[in-house]
């Protein structure tokens, strides 16, 4: 049996889930399995996987899927918000394949809880590179449906690296993988002054209440070691991945600068990644893909401000009725003001 301890989040339970030694030496490693109300038998199930500088805590959206009928889970991954532990370096890895068995084991308890209530995955940012290899793996090994994974959702996922041409060469990806060996501490770039964080936290000019220590508003620092497991990631999917399931990408219509400051601008488009990026290595998922650009989002489009927030859940509940609930009564029918931009497979 599964054993759970009351969730720093009121009506949440967390089961923290040991993982034996860190292969990058620094302790024990545990992640986090948090769920939403008590187990029982579901239709249908959710497991959500954040992105760097995050852990789970937007319980509009669990509540979101759980009145559709879906079990919620989500998984703080090891050294990230309830799983990070005194002396780690908080997200850090150098193999992002290191997840797999943390998520492998949460859709073991999930299947357990639920009676076998399929599985849509979701990711945000980071977490969304990290599922796609993941199930693409999965898909490899035959597993998909012996885990009961049936859908993937992706919310801005990190396909590619932000920013000039010059850092994606393949002079910058030697050099990187060269220090990565040496010094895979060693910070990359630290953190910002705000900017995104400033966007979403109430304490500055947001609305959602969450933990700075585990989600700071400057970010965490990025150390040489995981950018270089994340290029390697990022390089695998541009070659082409079959996730094997139907997949749902939600981004923003646009980015906007994080550095010039400007609040407005930031609150109105995504200032973490660039779309246009996304936009490029979506076909490379695998097959049934719908890409739903929307309009003003910011990097978590479920973070966004009320409209474009509300037109993400339209976009994604009209996904789920076609695609997984099986509960739309016309596949012809287009949801939302960004219907005419999506891409659909």
């Amino acid at each position: 049996m599964t054993a759970w301890e009351t969730d720093v989040l009121p009506g949440y339970h967390q089961h923290t889930l040991e993982l034996g030694a860190d292969p990058d030496g620094e302790g024990d490693l545990y992640a986090t399995l948090v769920r939403r109300g008590s187990a029982a038998p579901a239709a249908h199930a959710v497991l959500a996987v954040h992105g760097y500088t995050d852990y789970f805590f937007n319980t509009e959206l669990a509540e979101w899927f759980g009145a559709r009928g879906f079990a919620f889970y989500a998984l703080d991954l090891h050294k990230c918000g309830r799983s990070w532990r005194e002396g780690q370096t908080p997200h850090f890895t150098t193999d992002l394949a290191r997840y797999d068995t943390e998520l492998q084991r949460a859709l073991e308890i999930i299947a357990r809880e639920t009676g076998g209530a399929p599985v849509c995955v979701y990711g945000h940012s980071a977490g969304g590179l990290i599922v796609t290899l993941w199930l693409d793996r999965l898909r490899q090994r035959d597993l998909t449906a012996t885990l009961g994974v049936g859908a993937l959702v992706l919310n801005s996922p990190f396909f590619d690296l932000h920013g000039p041409a010059i850092l994606r060469a393949a002079p910058t990806r030697a050099a990187l993988r060269a220090l990565a060996r040496v010094r895979k501490t060693r910070v990359a770039r630290r953190p910002t002054q705000g900017g995104y964080g400033t966007s979403l936290h109430r304490d500055y000019a947001g609305e959602f209440d969450y933990n700075l220590a585990w989600k700071p508003v400057g970010g965490f620092p990025i150390t040489f070691g995981w950018i270089s497991a994340v290029r390697r990631a990022q390089a695998s999917l541009h070659r082409g991945l079959d996730v094997g399931v139907p997949n749902l990408i939600l981004r923003s219509d646009r980015s906007v600068p994080e550095a010039q400051g400007d609040p407005d601008a930031i609150a109105r488009g995504d200032a973490v990644l660039d779309v246009r990026q996304i936009a490029r290595w979506a076909g490379c998922v695998g097959d049934h893909t719908t890409v739903a650009p929307i309009t003003d989002a910011k990097h978590d489009v479920f973070l966004s401000l009320a409209q474009p927030r509300a037109q993400a859940y339209l976009e994604l509940d009209e996904w789920l009725q076609r695609r997984v609930t099986g509960t739309h009564q016309s596949d012809t029918r287009q949801a939302g003001s960004n219907s005419s931009n999506r891409r659909q497979g």
